[in-house]
């Protein structure tokens, strides 16, 4: 019995790598990476049924429907704090 790849698990996608430098190009990548997001998550889900997006991506993980919830209450939540941020 082999043993499960547990950062596998927890990281479907890999760990967050932090670019070494910020420059305008990092910033455009970055910015149409979020522009595209939700046109290529609408992609991904379009036809899939109920019972796939009550589906977890991994056994006790979230569902795929609590992921996409999850995106967009992340994103809105980012998006109110760069706000509150630049007018305090």
């Amino acid at each position: 019995m082999s043993t499960p790849n547990l950062d596998f698990e927890r990281f479907p996608i890999g760990k967050f790598e932090r670019p070494a430098a910020f420059n305008p190009a990092t910033r455009a990548e970055a910015v149409a990476t979020l522009r595209e997001l939700p046109t290529r998550l609408a992609d991904a889900l379009r036809g899939l049924s109920d019972p796939q997006l009550d589906t977890p991506y991994r056994e006790g993980g979230w569902t795929v429907r609590q992921l996409v919830h999850h995106i967009a209450d992340s994103h809105t939540n980012s998006l109110l704090r760069f706000k509150l941020a630049l007018t305090e």
